[in-house]
């Protein structure tokens, strides 16, 4: 690797990890909610009533409460292992069919 590739990623592995530091120390004591909280809120002033979900996640119907945060984590992780394995399969697929049609030609 060159210099000016190591210089490159040095400086995007720091704007990387300033992008994920800067507003956690920017906003202290802010709450960082989720999507669902914000839409409902917002519903909940739009309509002017309380808002009521349609219907309950199929996982919190099966266990009869609500998911713990550790379980809701933990199924997140495994969508997103899943995810970065199928897209490391193709990308990894590709990658080898090029090599593969590069030998045959030469």
């Amino acid at each position: 690797m060159t210099s000016k590739n190591k210089t490159i990623v040095a400086t995007l592995l720091i704007l990387a990890f300033l992008i994920a530091a800067v507003p956690l120390f920017a906003l202290k004591g802010a709450e960082f909610g989720g999507s669902d909280d914000a839409g409902s809120q917002m519903i909940s002033e739009i309509q002017g009533t309380e808002y009521e979900p349609w219907f309950t996640p199929v996982m919190e119907t099966f266990i009869d409460g609500e998911l713990p945060g550790e379980v809701e984590s933990l199924l997140f992780c495994i969508q997103t292992g899943i995810g970065v394995g199928v897209l490391a399969f193709f990308m990894g697929r590709f990658v080898e069919r090029k090599k593969w049609q590069e030998k045959g030609r030469s």
